[in-house]
């Protein structure tokens, strides 16, 4: 009789964040399972704003444990971290962690006088996006080393001004209150211009004017953005507003590289209707995001509030803009309109391109207890419960048949219907207490074909092994984990135990390629 060659078997799959098969409490009390070192700085990464609270972990704390890990895998693992960090900055989409990541690689490895993997230089251009990230590399490097800045970061550095620097950049980002401006970063990484951008030779000169002869700095002529910029700072203020509410204005605005931050000022007025009206063409999906409040208040119309609407639910717009879907759901509960509600739950929609359309029965367990009640960020009113809520809801109105559960110290079911909105279900979930991980787990499961769990990984006291342990060896279990702690409440990385990271869907796409028998691989090596 065959035992093995047989139409049913598939081969064995692995993924990439793995247990090492030593346990340790979790922040609840419940047994817990440590990863290796790969594995808890990837999932700490996807979930690391840098200097945030959260439930268990003041900011010093994690940003001590996240550069510890980076800096013992610079030196071990350069390949795999130098990997982690450019993905990060890209697709992970998380800035502040990938530029102190990178600060911390090229120390570690300064330090160790490590020559192998990656030059450091490559490293620090890498995680450098925007032209106003050189700046925040040299603020964290000396903030944390003293001035003595060495000279791969000096070079990386360099290397990214001359992708970075042109016009409209200095405008938006040198401003007074950096501390480090463009003039002072030309003059310490003694960055040379591009040799095929013969403009920014002019443009450099003019930076370092500005910044040390203001006085005396002259517009490169060159530059149609500063020249026209130039123009509209000498006009009087009294004839500002005129500017503002004639038929050319908004053309006006946008050919100055004008930003809404820095429109209110030049008016020395208020931003009413007509103020914004004119600057947002030139706005950005998510500036437009972040102001829908704004626009409500000042009374901006109908016809522009189309405008607008129209294009923050693009589908070209919304993948360009490379925004976490939780951002959406933050406009949503404070946009004080129903005119945006609709485009903001198509945008939602969009943003969430990468989940899956599971086949057969699937189990989605929300974790709505209260450690995932603490804020993404400082910054944010947004906090992990409803993050999580985002991602079961999506997986359960795509699959073909889910049962989608919130728990906490209980659990319960949560309804939907198919096509309904995302949005309409999120107010469905509660908040459930503590984290009874295991129970919901041997309570929910009814023989589904696969169960996936979104959570911090907290779970409380249990006599189970583990977490999922009702859960048949047979039976695949994807643990989404939004926090990035240390333990986890379950082996992972292979025998249909997976563990995935982050705040955005791009996690999702792995769980296909497993049920497929292929092997997942860290993002940024597929």
């Amino acid at each position: 009789m065959a035992r093995f060659n047989t139409r049913t078997t598939k081969p064995r799959t692995t993924s990439p964040v793995k247990s090492t098969g030593r346990t340790a409490p979790t922040h609840q009390g419940g047994r817990g399972y440590l990863r290796d070192n790969r594995s808890e700085l990837f999932l700490l990464a996807v979930a690391n704003f840098v200097s945030q609270q959260t439930f268990y972990e003041d900011g010093e704390q994690r940003d001590n444990r996240f550069a510890e890990l980076v800096r013992v895998l610079a030196v071990g693992d350069p390949e795999w971290t130098a990997g982690l960090l450019h993905w990060l900055r890209r697709e992970g989409r998380m800035r502040t962690a990938s530029i102190v990541g990178a600060a911390e690689y090229v120390k570690a490895r300064l330090d160790a006088g490590a020559e192998d993997g990656p030059s450091n230089r490559r490293v620090v251009d890498s995680v450098l996006l925007r032209a106003d990230e050189p700046g925040e590399l040299l603020g964290y490097w000396t903030s944390r080393y003293g001035r003595a800045v060495p000279k791969p970061v000096k070079r990386g550095i360099a290397d990214a001004v001359r992708r970075l620097y042109n016009g409209k950049s200095l405008l938006k980002y040198d401003t007074a209150s950096k501390g480090y401006r463009f003039g002072d970063i030309l003059n310490l990484v003694h960055a040379s211009p591009d040799p095929e951008k013969p403009w920014q030779g002019e443009l450099f000169r003019y930076a370092l004017d500005r910044r040390h002869h203001p006085e005396a700095a002259v517009v490169p002529a060159s530059d149609r953005a500063l020249t026209a910029h130039r123009a509209l700072m000498e006009l009087p203020v009294e004839e500002r507003r005129a500017v503002v509410e004639g038929v050319d204005g908004a053309d006006r605005l946008a050919a100055a590289g004008m930003t809404w931050e820095a429109l209110a000022g030049w008016l020395q007025g208020p931003m009413d209707a007509k103020a914004w009206e004119a600057v947002i063409p030139s706005m950005g999906a998510m500036a437009l995001v972040r102001n829908l409040r704004n626009f409500d208040e000042a009374g901006v119309s109908d016809e522009v509030a189309a405008q607008v609407a129209a294009k923050i639910c693009d589908p070209a717009v919304v993948a360009a803009s490379r925004q976490f879907p939780f951002r959406y759901l933050a406009a949503y509960q404070h946009a004080p309109s129903l005119r945006w509600a609709h485009p903001l739950e198509k945008a939602l929609g969009h943003s969430l391109g990468n989940v899956p359309a599971l086949p057969g029965r699937t189990l989605i367990l929300v974790d709505r207890s209260g450690s995932m009640w603490s804020p993404l960020s400082d910054r944010s009113q947004l906090n992990r419960a409803d993050a999580a809520a985002i991602f079961g809801t999506a997986l359960a109105l795509r699959a073909a048949d889910a049962d989608l559960v919130q728990f906490g110290t209980n659990s319960a079911p949560v309804t939907y219907r198919r096509g309904e909105s995302v949005l309409k279900v999120l107010e469905r979930f509660g908040d459930l207490g503590g984290t009874n991980t295991a129970e919901a787990v041997r309570r929910r499961y009814r023989t589904h074909d696969r169960v996936l769990i979104v959570t911090d990984e907290q779970a409380s006291f249990s006599y189970a092994a583990d977490a999922t342990a009702a859960v048949p060896s047979g039976v695949p279990v994807y643990t989404w984990n939004l926090a990035g702690y240390r333990v986890g409440h379950a082996p992972a990385g292979g025998g249909n135990r997976h563990t995935f990271g982050g705040l955005s869907d791009a996690a999702f796409r792995m769980v296909p390629l497993l049920e497929a028998g292929r092997d997942a691989d860290w993002p940024w090596n597929r």
